[in-house]
């Protein structure tokens, strides 16, 4: 997002923005307005999204230690803050390179993969019932590129504008 708007700042330097300009200046506007919208309802809403996916975690793996699936949990948590603010700053790669690139050796070192593929799913159950459908696709894609990437699957993102 951040290059094509610089870029019509650019253009309109040397002269007015065009009927095309404007509309595409404007789409980055609405969009950036549904994307800020949907990273401040994750924040408001961080303890009612995650006490369910705790719960469910902890009875499907009872005979895990605590500290594993706490652990699990924050990374889970700060997985999601990442992914909001990629999906804020409409940067799949802001993900990437500040959190699954070390998170990734963390959960192999910790041979939590099995885990992991569970909180996924949860916390995907789970944001589905919370979300509108616009909003899940805006941050549903990059919790898959992550969960591919952490498990070591192939992943496709495809983020909206």
């Amino acid at each position: 997002m951040h290059t094509e708007l610089m870029n019509l700042y650019y253009k309109a330097e040397e002269n007015y923005l065009s009927n095309v300009d404007i509309k595409v200046f404007r789409h980055h506007i609405e969009s950036l307005q549904q994307r800020l919208s949907t990273y401040e309802f994750l924040r408001d809403h961080e303890i009612e999204i995650f006490q369910p996916v705790a719960d469910a975690l902890q009875k499907q793996y009872p005979t895990e230690t605590p500290q594993t699936l706490e652990q699990v949990l924050r990374q889970a948590i700060a997985l999601l803050r990442y992914a909001a603010m990629a999906m804020l700053l409409n940067n799949p790669e802001f993900l990437q390179h500040r959190l699954l690139e070390w998170l990734t050796e963390v959960v192999k070192a910790h041979q939590t993969q099995t885990l992991w593929r569970s909180c996924h799913e949860l916390l995907s159950d789970r944001l589905k019932e919370m979300l509108t459908d616009a909003q899940q696709d805006l941050i549903l894609p990059l919790l898959d590129q992550a969960q591919a990437t952490l498990v070591g699957l192939p992943a496709v993102v495809s983020v909206h504008a």
